[in-house]
């Protein structure tokens, strides 16, 4: 059982982080467990991604497919509430204001929200921020969203010069977050989605393939994940690491190839 740091990258592809220079991305695959083809779920949009991602169920079930919100027909409890009900402490760290509505009122102990996904140095105060409070706090799940490589993309186009460029920001800011974090934190990083040209959300292989890496104790290192990979998967396997059992109406797997001991 470990206390979990969740980091999204919106919109990063894996070809951008190796061809950028991303020491703290590329230290994160040699310490840990990773893929560069795990997959998108469609439409590849960002608040559809981020729904299934915390739900662990597609789009064709939660019922949002754009970047507005409705609520499910059907209600499915996401990461936030399952670990909340198991007496979790959760955290949010976001500058996109639309990510307010993945769990339900009541399962946060903690939201920290500005409006700077548009900017340049957006992700900056989220960084600074997240670093000073989560070794003061030590929630038991925190999740951290950059959303300017996303914005950088819209831009100036996947795989710009710009695109790169603010990759390699966010990941100095990482850097700064990891650098910070407490040892016995796991660590999940991955994408939502891609994109090509200035746009996403069709199913081709630049919108639906995203970097997956997991580090922590317990966790494999220097490992490139054979399994095919879903961002589904991120809730149970995470739910593995902060002790709790995934939702059974979940439709994600945990991904026990990541982990030195398969769970019994």
């Amino acid at each position: 059982m470990l206390p979990v740091l969740f980091v999204m990258l919106d919109g990063v592809r894996p070809d951008a982080v190796q061809e950028a220079r991303t020491p703290t991305l590329d230290r994160l695959v040699a310490q840990g467990a990773s893929s560069f083809a795990a997959r998108s779920v469609m439409p590849s949009v960002t608040l559809p991604c981020h729904t299934s991602i915390f739900h662990s169920v597609p789009p064709t079930r939660h019922g949002i497919t754009s970047n507005t919100w409705v609520p499910m027909a059907r209600p499915i409890p996401g990461l936030i509430d399952v670990a909340a009900a198991a007496g979790k402490k959760c955290a949010f760290f976001y500058n996109w204001e639309q990510l307010r509505d993945l769990s339900r009122p009541g399962a946060l102990s903690f939201s920290y929200f500005t409006d700077t996904s548009a900017d340049d140095d957006g992700d900056d105060g989220l960084a600074r921020e997240a670093a000073i409070r989560i070794p003061a706090e030590r929630w038991d799940f925190v999740f951290l969203y950059f959303g300017t490589v996303d914005t950088a993309g819209h831009r100036h186009g996947w795989m710009s010069p710009e695109y790169l460029g603010q990759l390699e920001r966010v990941d100095s800011l990482l850097g700064e977050v990891l650098d910070a974090l407490p040892d016995d934190y796991a660590v999940i990083v991955h994408a939502d989605h891609g994109g090509h040209e200035r746009n996403h959300g069709t199913d081709c292989r630049e919108d639906m393939l995203v970097p997956w890496i997991a580090t922590g104790s317990g966790i494999r290192p220097a490992h490139t994940i054979q399994a095919p990979v879903s961002i589904m998967d991120s809730a149970p396997t995470i739910a593995r690491l902060l002790g709790i059992a995934p939702h059974p109406d979940w439709e994600g797997k945990i991904i026990e190839e990541i982990f030195l001991s398969r769970a019994g």
